[in-house]
């Protein structure tokens, strides 16, 4: 209770000048993030044992907490059944959370949580590599850009055209931008631009192709991860910073007539990251922020900060952003109920109806909520998969992070859950609260008063939201920090984008037509703190 009225006074406060907004900002950054002891980690998912390789191989996921065997576990299956919701009844709704939350909060772990995971999966593919992690471990927009240099190289015009200058290719369709198509007419081939000398494809091929007819085929995109084809709510987010970033090319080039192709895309790349990362803050962690103080992007907070250091996604990290839960069985686009399962690799609906339609319609969906006996059928056995994942990779139970990111472990599954059903089906499958496993427990928790996630995963996307968003390369104290060098990597005009822009719609209504006032946000409108 003195917690929450602290934080109201700090909102009050922070009202009153820019100067105490700014100490306000940092402080409360700083105590989110030190909930739990900062990077590197002394452990990672390549061996159960500290080692050099362990200490420097990224290819390898970090770890929390050592690797920790738990004897005797339930069937994946059984644990699985934990998350379907029950015969008869409906997924229970998110009071806050419109859609657009889960489909940004896809989009943003695409690009950083890269377990790796093969095509062949359904075949019967080992979780062998599961330990593995084939990102950059940066907030990069690289399901946009692509995460390597062979794949930035091949989405861009690479053209001292003007009005190409700087650009990624792309294509009008009825009226809009769009990236190119992945592949041909009909489905069946990819789009030459795409393959290389020696025919190999030279983007990654989307996850789940297998399953797509060619008429889905036709309306996938040419873009920089094989998750950014994925679904839908996906897509435009990707096509929302393809067109932002083009418009950047666009006013940088007009701007600097004397710069060529590759530093005009250097620096509208350089903008767009830091608007997506603004956004990611100031829209996507204050709707996770149950506390009524509003957070900035202020990369301040992090320059002299005991946690600033270089960025390494977790395996816990990888497993607690597993937020089935939060998408419906079914969702209204454009007036048609569709189920949920069927817009997976199908960008026909964005394509239909444009842009705009398409984030007004789904910020007209509400999020159902997070949390056990809530995940749509269609999702059930993506859940088991991510228990098996947790289990492969040795994960420790639920009550060792609960130490570790300082909250009280429990001491019994009352401890965990009220709801006294849940507690006796926990019990059951576990026997004791200390073996019940990470990823189950971060679901079983309710979900907290005025926000969206459950507490112990709400303080771990904190901590880890924070020290991997402001610890951007581009917003270090010598680049964003240093006036001149900031003028410089940015330009005056992109400057002035990236300080108009703290929402998903600020950067739409730059990019679409025909929004007018629909509502787009990832907070419901009208939603009001302390009401529910």
């Amino acid at each position: 209770m003195l917690i929450k009225f602290a934080y109201r006074i700090a909102a009050i406060l922070a009202r009153i000048s820019p100067g105490i907004a700014r100490w306000i900002n940092g402080f409360a950054i700083g105590r989110l993030v030190k909930k739990t002891r900062s990077r590197p980690h002394p452990w990672s998912t390549l061996s159960e044992h500290v080692s050099w390789r362990g200490l420097t191989d990224r290819s390898y996921s970090a770890r929390h907490l050592p690797a920790t065997t738990i004897p005797d576990l339930p069937d994946s299956a059984r644990v699985a059944d934990l998350f379907r919701v029950p015969d008869g009844e409906e997924q229970r709704l998110c009071p806050k959370s419109t859609c657009l939350f889960p489909a940004f909060a896809q989009y943003l772990t695409d690009g950083f949580i890269r377990t790796m995971i093969s095509n062949n999966f359904a075949t019967g593919e080992s979780f062998e590599d599961r330990a593995r992690n084939t990102s950059n471990h940066e907030i990069d927009l690289c399901p946009l850009y692509g995460r390597t240099q062979l794949q930035v190289h091949a989405l861009r015009t690479l053209s001292e055209e003007p009005g190409k200058r700087g650009k990624l290719k792309s294509e009008i369709v009825n009226g809009e931008e769009y990236p190119l198509r992945l592949f041909q007419p009909g489905g069946m081939a990819f789009n030459p631009e795409f393959v290389g000398e020696d025919g190999e494809p030279l983007l990654d091929t989307p996850l789940g192709i297998d399953h797509t007819t060619p008429e889905m085929r036709e309306t996938l995109f040419a873009v920089g991860g094989d998750r950014a084809n994925a679904a839908p709510q996906v897509t435009m987010l990707n096509t929302l910073f393809l067109r932002e970033h083009n418009r950047l090319a666009n006013v940088i080039a007009s701007s600097h007539p004397d710069w060529n192709d590759g530093r005009v895309f250097d620096a509208a790349r350089a903008c767009n990251t830091v608007i997506f990362i603004k956004i990611v803050v100031e829209e996507y962690i204050n709707h996770i922020n149950s506390t009524p103080l509003m957070l900035k992007a202020d990369p301040s907070a992090a320059w002299k900060a005991e946690w600033n250091k270089p960025n390494w996604i977790s395996a816990e990290f990888s497993l607690l952003y597993r937020w089935h839960s939060l998408i419906p069985q079914t969702m209204v686009w454009a007036g048609e109920t569709l189920p949920g399962g069927a817009l997976r690799l199908n960008n026909a609906a964005v394509l239909e109806h444009g842009l705009a339609s398409a984030f007004a319609d789904i910020s007209a969906n509400q999020a159902t909520e997070l949390g056990l006996h809530n995940t749509a059928t269609f999702l059930v056995d993506v859940e088991e998969s991510a228990v098996k994942q947790a289990r492969h990779n040795d994960i420790a139970p639920f009550t060792r992070y609960q130490a570790a990111f300082g909250e009280e472990p429990a001491r019994s599954f009352a401890d965990i859950t009220p709801d006294r059903a849940l507690q006796s089906e926990l019990e059951s499958l576990y026997g004791s609260v200390d073996r019940l496993e990470f990823y189950t427990g971060l679901f079983a928790q309710p979900r907290t008063k005025d926000g969206p996630l459950p507490s112990l995963l709400q303080t771990m996307v904190a901590v880890d939201a924070f020290s991997q968003a402001l610890t951007n390369p581009l917003l270090s104290e010598h680049i964003w920090g240093d006036p001149a060098v900031q003028r410089d990597t940015f330009t005056p005009q992109g400057i002035e984008a990236i300080e108009a822009t703290s929402t998903l719609r600020d950067v739409l209504i730059r990019n679409a037509e025909g929004l007018g006032d629909r509502f787009v946000g990832m907070t419901r409108e009208g939603w009001r703190r302390g009401e529910e």
